[in-house]
């Protein structure tokens, strides 16, 4: 279960502040999978990442009762001057795993980006990265995975090596995703978000939300 209490999210624009979240209390039941729809530009991927502690609130607090991923194959959260092994070891140590080495082996293993694991981040592509995220997220144990897009990440074979072990994952926890793909809405996810003029109103069942997205 995640809890927003009185949160509020802007940028500063020069023509005032521009509202993602304005004022939102709000709680997102843990036992569900929930899809998040709204326009292009209404703030998805940002509530994403305030959900998954990625980015802060402008006021209010986000709780979390549970063990919350960062949004998967979002590269955004990491140091760029640490090599992959060293992020994937810091994190580690967040988790307060003190042994790392079977998970930084792990982690360069399914990434697949070969020696490259040993230098910065920040000389990555995007690609890359993208990869190396999903891999660091598949490598711990959370009870609710927070997914922008996952697939998005590499090839066809990549993609399907992503979903597969995706999908063991969510045996034991839940899921919270954007997509712009209603067919993935519909397969993924029992219930739905619309995002709309910095508002959120849950529905449900996701078709309802469907409905509601497609009337915007």
């Amino acid at each position: 279960m995640i809890t927003l209490d009185n949160v509020s999210k802007y940028y500063p624009t020069k023509f005032g502040r521009h509202y993602v979240l304005k004022e939102v209390n709000f709680t997102l039941p843990g036992d569900k999978n929930i899809g998040i729809l709204g326009a292009n530009g209404a703030g998805k991927s940002t509530l994403l990442r305030l959900l998954g502690g990625m980015d802060m609130p402008s006021c209010g607090k986000i709780i979390r009762h549970s063990r919350v991923s960062w949004p998967l194959a979002l590269s955004g959260g990491f140091q760029g001057s640490m090599t992959g092994r060293e992020n994937t070891r810091f994190i580690c140590r967040i988790h307060g795993i003190r042994d790392t080495r079977e998970v930084e082996e792990w982690v360069k293993g399914f990434a697949e980006i070969g020696q490259h694991f040993e230098l910065p981040i920040k000389g990555y592509s995007s690609g890359m990265k993208s990869k190396f995220s999903f891999a660091v997220s598949m490598a711990f144990e959370f009870d609710i995975y927070l997914t922008d897009e996952i697939t998005s990440v590499g090839d066809a074979r990549f993609k399907q090596k992503c979903i597969e072990v995706f999908n063991q994952k969510r045996t034991t926890a839940s899921l919270i995703m954007v997509s712009h793909d209603m067919n993935t809405l519909r397969k993924q996810c029992d219930m739905g978000i619309v995002l709309h003029q910095g508002r959120l109103t849950l529905y449900p069942e996701i078709e309802e939300a469907i409905a509601v997205y497609q009337t915007l």
